[in-house]
């Protein structure tokens, strides 16, 4: 994984409303910007840019049915997140590993 694409992945999912686009496409499967402005209440050119921004980043992608885009996930779309979250957590968990027995080994 790029630290580019890691950052591209954190960006999108900053806003809220890219995140309930995720969702919703997780859900209930690809939808056009049409239907999912609908279920946000924000405008169809909203969701258009929102949708270009998770285009981008890797975790949606489009894919055009005559005259209709819809939009649907990307299998691994989110990896470079779920990777960056696990190596920091678990440096996290070594160094309370660390705290807890040097504690330990301090109070006996």
């Amino acid at each position: 994984m790029t630290p580019a694409r890691t950052d591209l992945v954190f960006s999108a999912l900053a806003d809220p409303n890219r995140r309930a686009i995720v969702e919703l496409v997780a859900g209930r499967g690809p939808a056009t910007p049409t239907e999912l402005s609908a279920e946000l209440a924000i405008t169809r050119q909203g969701a258009s840019k929102h949708l270009s921004s998770l285009v981008e980043a890797g975790i949606l992608d489009a894919e055009r049915r005559g005259r209709e885009v819809r939009y649907g996930l990307v299998e691994g779309g989110l990896e470079p997140g779920s990777v960056w979250l696990d190596r920091v957590g678990d440096e996290w968990d070594r160094r309370l590993a660390a705290l807890q027995r040097h504690v330990s080994g301090s109070a006996g």
